[in-house]
């Protein structure tokens, strides 16, 4: 099984294929280290690779994770989970970027809650694509005036856009499910000129988004391998 750090290099090689396949400079597309679950050690080893972007799903995790990683003070933390509004005052303060942004209650308190001492924090909006009612997320339809409030508030910026689509083994689907989130992303930035982040495709789909217009995929098991249970 290879190490977390050829992982890392193996990705970042078809990650440079991928932007020039798709006519796209390279370094246009961030990679994310989903690390939640994942021991400090992996994310030690993953930071010596030259990895800065982590991923994390639960508050309490990802702080008492900091904490242990208080020594490598250029990595830039995204919380990408669901947020719970009792959460919202720790997740504006420990992170750098929240992914998950479905709300307008979120939104809010979020801005509120930004310690001023810190940089706005980077916002992106999630879109819940098939409208599951599982999955959280704002609408397509809702979308645009979510992005309108959220651009309006002090303390955060509003960055992109963020899906996670259904599983599903029909590729054609799959890339439509894309296309959507890229036209919808195209539409918005025009209207927010700060909308930079296209955030979609995870370790089983992240060629496609690529190729799609993706500025951003959240990888886990592709530099991890799986999750320890």
């Amino acid at each position: 099984m290879n190490g977390v750090i050829d992982n890392i290099h193996t990705t970042q090689e078809k990650i440079a294929e991928l932007e020039q396949q798709s006519g796209r400079p390279r370094g246009s597309v961030t990679l994310l280290a989903v690390s939640k679950r994942q021991p400090v050690s992996r994310i030690r080893e993953a930071a010596a690779a030259g990895l800065r972007n982590f991923g994390e799903n639960y508050l309490q995790e990802a702080v008492d994770k900091q904490r242990q990683l208080e020594d490598l003070s250029n990595l830039i933390w995204h919380f990408i989970g669901p947020i719970q509004s009792n959460k919202t005052r720790g997740i504006s303060k420990n992170f750098d970027w929240v992914h998950s942004v479905g709300r307008s209650k979120i939104a809010k308190r979020l801005s509120e809650q930004r310690p001023l001492y810190l940089k706005p924090l980077n916002v992106c909006i999630q879109i819940n694509l098939s409208e599951e009612d599982t999955k959280s997320g704002t609408t397509i339809t809702q979308a645009a005036d979510l992005c309108a409030l959220t651009d309006s508030l002090e303390n955060i910026r509003l960055r992109g856009l963020m899906a996670i689509p259904a599983p599903t083994d029909n590729r054609e689907a799959q890339r439509e499910n894309f296309i959507t989130l890229s036209r919808l992303f195209d539409e918005l930035k025009s209207k927010h000129p700060s909308m930079d982040t296209l955030s979609m495709g995870m370790s089983n789909d992240y060629g496609r988004a690529i190729l799609q217009g993706s500025t951003l995929i959240r990888l886990g098991t592709a530099l991890f391998g799986p999750r320890p249970s």
